[in-house]
Formats: structure tokens, C-alpha cells, sequence
């Protein structure tokens, strides 16, 4: 516990009675490999926090999936359509391996905002997390060398290569998986 709890604390720089405060006020859920937590087109304002396990950020359009973000031990995973607009989501949350998360509904979250100035400052990092990655993807579509951005990715989070299929990864990094294969090939030389 004390790793997921390091992690998730560094990560959106909280004071760990802050982090203890905000799981004592969540929800321990479980789900297997493949579960869909948020569905597109569907409603969730939760937040979740993973203890275990590696999630995906999705969508649809045209009949191909498109990831946009992954998702691993201590970082918190949410829908922002829901979270911050109580709207339909339009991405799909899945995942990839059996996993262990904290949730907390969208209205919970905010009363509890209310009780510390430290909470209160999550739900901001949140946002410049979520605002973060975002950006950092969208730059590195525009990125003409995708083998660096393999090595980036593998770099920061390897377990990916243990749990998330190649044509996900393939999708996130803006190529075909034929041309992560080729990548891989290469590199292994």
C-alpha cells in the first residue's frame, strides 16, 4: 500500500494525511481485465484512484479506437466530461489487467473539497495533470520520429509491455501496429 499511496502523493504533490483523508472517503472496487469502468456515451462522474493495475482512455470514431492515455498505480483516472461537467463521457475507461481502485463519486469528491484547502487543491492537479497529458500527446502526434516516442513511453511506464496489447500502444503513439513491430524489430537488433 505504502507505493501506490508514495506515488499518488508525489505525483499530485498532497501531504499524505491529505491522501489518507480522501481514501478514507472512497470506495475499494475491483475489476478484471477487459471491464469497461466508463462507457462512452454514458454518464460517470467518479473519480478513481488505482492501486493496482493498468487502465486505458479510449474513443471511437470511424470504427477504429483511438487511445489517448494510460493509466497505472497511483495516478487517478477519470471521464472529464463526467467529472467536471456531469455530462455523457465521450471516451471509453477499460482495463487492461485485473485491477484494484478507489472511487469516489463527482459529488462526494466536491464535498469533500470543502474540508481542506489540500483537497481542495487536488481537484485543481487534477485538471494540470489531465491538461498535461493531453498536451503532451497531442505534441507527439506532430512528432516525426515515432521510435521516441516508443522509448519515451516504455521508458516511463515498461509495465505497459506486460499488460496492454501492442495495437493499443500502436494507437497511442500515432502509427500502425505494423509500424510499432517494425520499431520493435529494430530496436532489438
Amino acid at each position: 500500500m505504502k507505493s501506490f499511496v508514495e506515488k499518488f502523493k508525489t505525483r499530485y504533490h498532497l501531504l499524505e494525511a491529505d491522501v489518507h483523508t480522501l481514501l478514507s472517503c472512497m470506495q475499494e472496487v475491483q475489476f478484471k481485465k477487459k471491464d469497461i469502468i466508463v462507457h462512452e456515451g454514458m454518464r460517470n462522474s467518479c473519480l478513481y484512484i488505482i492501486k493496482e493495475g493498468i487502465w486505458r482512455g479510449h474513443y471511437l470514431k470511424d470504427g477504429t479506437e483511438t487511445t489517448i492515455w494510460f493509466a497505472s498505480e497511483g495516478e487517478a483516472a477519470f471521464s472529464i466530461w463526467g467529472y467536471a461537467n456531469n455530462s455523457n463521457s465521450h471516451i471509453t475507461i477499460e482495463a487492461m489487467c485485473n485491477s484494484i481502485a478507489y472511487c469516489i463519486s463527482g459529488q462526494e469528491l466536491n464535498q469533500l473539497f470543502t474540508t481542506s484547502i489540500g483537497l481542495a487543491n487536488l481537484g485543481r492537479k487534477l485538471m494540470e495533470q489531465q491538461m498535461l497529458s493531453l498536451e503532451n500527446w497531442l505534441i507527439s502526434a506532430g512528432s516525426p520520429k515515432a521510435t521516441e516516442r516508443y522509448l519515451t513511453l516504455i521508458n516511463e511506464t515498461p509495465e505497459l509491455l506486460q499488460h496492454v496489447p501492442l495495437k493499443h500502444i500502436a494507437s497511442y503513439l500515432w502509427i500502425t501496429p505494423q509500424s510499432l513491430s517494425r520499431i520493435r524489430s529494430q530496436l532489438k537488433r
